[in-house]
């Protein structure tokens, strides 16, 4: 038992040596504000509509119509696709159903 907690100690110890040595850059992912209402609007669809298009539930289609939180991911991408050219995404969706 005591060559584990060795082996775990020493582990630590250069984690610890690693952390204070280098210094991490951190990624930072900006979230451009983006209209999602009006984006649902300008498409002339429902937020049932939308959220089945994008994946989510139309509880979290709330949430980022009221900015409380916000997309990320493929939801995001597909937001940014819909502001420039809904249609597409809906062609899409339509195909899928």
């Amino acid at each position: 038992m005591s060559s584990v907690f060795n082996s775990i100690k020493q582990g630590l110890n250069e984690a610890l040596v690693i952390a204070k040595v280098k210094k991490f850059k951190a990624t930072i992912y900006k979230v451009s504000s983006i209209d999602i209402k009006n984006i649902r609007i300008n498409a002339d669809i429902s937020k049932n509509e939308l959220a089945s298009a994008l994946g989510v539930s139309v509880r979290t289609l709330n949430y980022w119509e009221l900015g409380e939180k916000f997309p990320q991911g493929p939801a995001l991408t597909l937001l940014n696709i819909m502001m420039k050219n809904p249609e597409l995404v809906l062609k899409s969706y339509n195909n899928y159903q």
